[in-house]
Parts: C-alpha cells; sequence; structure tokens
C-alpha cells in the first residue's frame, strides 16, 4: 500500500471508529470528564486520571471538529475544558497532576507538561469557539506569564519546579515549543511572546538538548543545561528523535532556519538508523548515547511520530530524496496500523514487547492526540505533495 491508501484507511478508522468510540466511552458523562484509558471490550475503566489526558482529548476533538468531523465535538471539548478547570486548576493558576476516577485530586504537584498541554488546548479552543476566542488569549497570556514567573531558567528555557529540582527535562520543552508554534498561528494571540519563546525553545534545543558530536536529542540534564551525570544522561528516546525533528522542520521553515533543518534531517536519520527494532521494523523506547537499545519494548507514540517526521520530510524535499522519505513514511503507517489492530474497531494497544506480542491491557486515552495529529499531518503533506 501506498502512503495515500493508508491516509485514506487511517481517515476511515478514525472519523468511524476512534472518534465515535471515544466520544461514547471516553468521555465520562456524568462527571464531564474524559476516562484514563478503555478497556479492550470497548468499556471505560475507573482508572485514576492523569491531568494530562484531558486538554489532550479536548484537543482531538476540537481538532476533529475543525476539520469537519461531523459527529458531537463541541459538547465534548467544552465539558472536557470545563472538567480538566473544575478537577485539576489549582489556586496557584497552574493545574495539578492527577484525580481519581470520581474527579477527587490525589496529587496537586505542578508539572511543566500538563502546563504545556493546557496552553495547547486553549490553541485550538480559540479556533473552534470564536465566542470563547477572548477568553482563551486572557487564559493563554495568564498561564504563560505565571509559568515565566514561576520556574523560568536563567540562561533558557524553564525549571522543572519552584524550588528547583533536577534532572532538567526537554521533553516539556517539546510540548511547549509545539504549544508556541500552535499559539503565534491563531489570530488575537500574542504573536510576539508566543514567537520569542518558540525561538528561545528551538536555540536552546539546537544548542543544549541535542548532543554536538553525535546530533542526538537527550532527555535529562544538570542545571546548567550539560547532560545528566551517569546512565540517565545518556537516555535518548527514538520518539522523541522524531519528534522533535518534526517540530524543527516546522519552526525552521517557518523561519527559514536552514541550521533547524540540518539538525532535524540528524535527528530523524538517528531514530530511523537505530531506533527500528528488526525484524519486527517498530521504533523502540530507548537507546543510550552510543546507539545501544536500552528497552526494546516498542510502544505506539513513537510510530505515530515516526510517521509525522517522514512525510513533512518527504513534502520538503525532491527527487530520490522525496521517494526515501515516503518508502519510511509507508513503514511507519505499516508500523502504526499493527497496534490499531484490536477485537473492537477505534482502540489500540500501546506496548509490543521484544518478541512482537502486544502487552495485554486496556488503551490509554492519551494516545489519541499522537494518533490523530499524524493522520492530520499526513492529510496535510500529501496536498502539499
Amino acid at each position: 500500500m501506498d502512503i495515500a491508501g493508508f491516509s485514506a484507511k487511517l481517515n476511515e478508522w478514525l472519523a468511524n471508529a476512534a472518534l465515535p468510540i471515544w466520544r461514547d466511552k471516553g468521555f465520562d458523562a456524568s462527571s464531564g470528564g474524559f476516562v484514563e484509558t478503555v478497556d479492550m471490550t470497548g468499556e471505560p475503566t475507573r482508572a485514576n486520571r492523569r491531568s494530562r489526558v484531558q486538554p489532550r482529548q479536548v484537543y482531538c476533538f476540537a481538532e476533529a471538529g475543525r476539520r469537519g468531523w461531523p459527529g458531537d465535538w463541541k459538547s465534548i471539548a467544552s465539558g472536557g475544558i470545563a472538567y480538566f478547570d473544575r478537577i485539576y486548576l489549582q489556586p496557584s493558576g497552574f493545574y495539578g497532576a492527577l484525580a481519581d476516577a470520581d474527579g477527587k485530586l490525589i496529587d496537586a504537584s505542578f508539572d511543566l507538561y500538563n502546563q504545556a498541554f493546557a496552553l495547547l488546548s486553549f490553541a485550538y479552543l480559540a479556533q473552534v469557539f470564536p465566542q470563547r476566542k477572548a477568553e482563551m488569549i486572557e487564559r493563554s497570556n495568564t498561564l504563560l506569564q505565571k509559568l515565566e514567573a514561576h520556574c523560568k531558567h536563567p540562561s533558557a528555557g524553564f525549571e522543572e519546579d519552584n524550588p528547583p529540582r533536577l534532572p532538567l527535562c526537554s521533553n516539556p520543552h517539546m510540548h511547549l515549543f509545539e504549544a508556541c508554534l500552535a499559539s503565534e498561528e491563531v489570530d488575537g494571540f500574542d504573536k510576539v511572546a508566543w514567537t520569542n519563546l518558540a525561538d528561545e525553545i528551538a536555540a536552546l534545543c539546537m544548542e543544549h538538548f541535542i548532543d554536538r558530536e553525535t546530533g542526538a536529542l537527550r532527555e535529562f540534564f544538570d542545571h546548567d543545561w550539560s547532560p545528566m551525570p551517569g546512565d540517565k544522561g545518556r537516555i535518548v528516546e527514538p520518539g522523541h528523535q522524531f519528534e522533535w525533528a518534526w517540530l524543527l522542520l516546522r519552526w525552521g521553515e517557518r523561519r527559514g532556519n536552514a541550521d533547524a533543518l540540518v539538525k532535524a534531517r540528524r535527528l530523524f536519520e538517528i531514530g530511523e538508523q537505530y531506533g527500528i527494532a528488526q525484524p519486527r521494523d517498530v521504533a523502540v523506547m530507548t537507546l543510550l548515547d552510543d546507539f545501544s537499545v536500552a528497552d526494546p519494548i516498542a510502544r505506539l507514540w513513537p510510530q505515530t511520530e515516526w510517521l509525522k517526521a517522514a512525510i513533512r520530510f518527504a513534502a520538503l524535499t525532491q527527487g530520490e530524496e522525496r521517494e526515501r522519505y515516503l518508502r519510511s513514511s509507508v513503514r511507519a503507517a505499516t508500523a502504526l496500523t499493527r497496534f490499531l489492530d484490536t477485537p473492537v474497531k477505534g482502540l489500540w494497544r500501546d506496548k509490543q514487547k521484544a518478541d512482537g506480542s502486544f502487552v495485554e491491557e486496556p488503551a490509554p486515552a492519551s494516545s489519541f492526540y499522537h494518533i490523530l495529529c499524524a493522520i492530520y499531518e499526513v492529510d496535510d503533506c500529501l496536498k502539499r505533495l
């Protein structure tokens, strides 16, 4: 199957199976919030609910609505953000981390990662609910200002909390970068603030997150943004090589920054050359900085990031290089569809073991953001092609 064939198949799965089941079973109408997991019979579980799942699912339904999905996305997107505010929003203005299935907050701690997804959801809600745009602009500005007051790092980026704690992490910055790229494009948002922060995070990534010798992106850092000592500082995740490559391509194209495109190409190369396990042909979870495999488990989300990066590279290149990226995107789509082969259509597997078998467990709602974004990215890039 070529990538256009995969695109048609994935869009059909999304519109007719995934969005309906996650709307009906993945949204708890009694509380107004999104569930954490749906089991393989298609029923919601009573697992504790991470706060990040709420704005991620809000994004999914807002973006599906923006792109013309005819199902009931409006009540779900607005219900989800109301639940997120009601259950997780703290007097500090930040969102806590974890609640139980009954909506009782059990971990109010600060995590930059969760705030980044709040910001992403505001950018999408502003686009699909014009009557709430002014509110979303205000919320976006306020949360950004609070973050800068609470945990701005003295040189660049953000601390993990206040008081500071180690290790510093590239991952929350990645999602903050994504929120910046979304927010700077929304009419009425503070373009200067979001553009400046996007540029700062891009520079931090290219100067510190990415190793100068190998071109690989690390996960964990000391306070001066040097790699964390010991094994922690050696961790390299193939999924994040692809995800940062995709973000740097978007930023680099917008800014006309050739260095970002060069670094993105190297990140993709590392992910593809060292992070894809054979004969399974799936992106694994973790490497070390010598590119040896540290964790051979393959999770669903790195397959989506492989697909997003490959198809965007295809859209930005020509000739044989484009063909190579198109072949890579077909491999990534093939890997992804294996995770979507479930007893009830519209769900997914999360973890594939080294022997190729899948872990029997409920489908995590948190993966939907990755899948939906990948499907729409393929649509957009195929239009460009």
